[in-house]
Parts: structure tokens; sequence; C-alpha cells
């Protein structure tokens, strides 16, 4: 099974594997399976040699995220030193909210909302999936849920669908949903009352 597909899935486990420390045969599933493996392998070997925010900035799934880092003006504070551990929600997890949530968080007025809810993805040091437990997870800005499932894990009403994306300072968790605390969420709808805005 030497093909061009396998050896390059091969030297991307390989790679990940040197980088967090942890043995091939412990690497969660979702991380051999999720996606097309050889776009996997291209994404994953340009974030090793980037930080966090330029990882952001050149995946296609994490687009409307690196934007928004932006935004908040986050960007120096994720692409320093670290370590951090994001919980980076995709392309279609912020899609799957309502257009007025996005506009809203955008606005100068609501730059603090939008600095607490990002803040609230990111973890202090580096976190691989081999080192979640079921339990809370403490943040920038609160604690997340964290549940470890027999099929993958479980961070409040979201999955971790690609875990262990290498950065220079720290690692990226792709999970498909936006979690913003319900202090936030009715602070924005006090602000912005929209029916339906989430």
């Amino acid at each position: 099974m030497n093909t061009p597909v396998y050896k390059s899935v091969s030297r991307a486990i390989a790679v990940l594997t040197g980088i967090i420390g942890i043995s091939a045969s412990s690497l969660p599933v979702q991380a051999e399976i999720s996606g097309n493996p050889a776009t996997n392998s291209v994404e994953i070997a340009q974030a090793t040699n980037s930080n966090i925010v330029e990882a952001a900035k050149n995946s296609s799934q994490f687009s409307t995220l690196a934007d928004l880092i932006q935004t908040a003006g986050l960007a120096n504070t994720l692409a320093g030193d670290g370590p951090f551990t994001v919980f980076a929600p995709n392309n279609a997890a912020f899609n799957a909210l309502p257009e007025e949530t996005i506009n809203a968080l955008k606005m100068p007025e609501n730059r603090d909302l939008l600095t607490e809810i990002l803040k609230y993805h990111v973890v202090p040091g580096r976190v691989p999936a081999s080192a979640l437990r079921t339990g809370a997870v403490d943040t920038l800005n609160g604690g997340l849920a964290v549940r470890v499932m027999p099929d993958g894990v479980v961070v409040n009403d979201g999955s971790v669908v690609t875990p262990d994306i290498p950065a220079s300072n720290g690692l990226i968790h792709e999970v498909n949903r936006v979690m913003i605390p319900s202090s936030v969420r009715d602070r924005l709808a006090a602000r912005m009352p929209v029916r339906g805005l989430w």
C-alpha cells in the first residue's frame, strides 16, 4: 500500500506525532479520516511553521475566524509566544449563526463582546486531544464543559472534528459550533434586540 496518498498521509502523521509527542496509535480517529487526507496533510504542514493566527489565515476552513480575530484586535495576542490551545470554529459553524449576529459582533460598539466570545475558545497552554478529560477546562474567559466520548470529544454543544492541528505557538482543535457564553448572548440581545438572534 505505497500509493502517493498513503505516503503523504504517513509523512503528515509522522510530523504530527513528532511535534506533539504522542504515539501514532494514540492519535484520535478524526485526525486520520476527517476531510481529504491529501489536503489535510498540506494544511497541517503549513500550520506547523505558522503561529495560530497565520494558520487560521492560511486555512480555508478558518477564514471567518481569522477575520474576526483581526476585528477583535486579538491577532497580536494569538500570534505571541503562548502557548495557546484554540477550539477553533470552522466557517460552517459561523454560517450556522444568523447573519444579523455576525454583523452585530463586527460593529465597533460590540467589539468587547466579540473579544469575550473569541477568548472563550482559547485555553492557556498546549493541550492535545489525548490530554483532554471529561470535566471543565479553563479558557481566557471562563470554563468550557468537555466530554470525552468513545467516538470523539464534545465541547459544550459542539464537537471536535479535527484535533491537534499544530502551530508554532500552540494547537488548534477544529470545532463545529461557535460557543457563546450565556452572559454575552444576553448583553448582545439587549444591544441588538433581533428576534431569532441565535
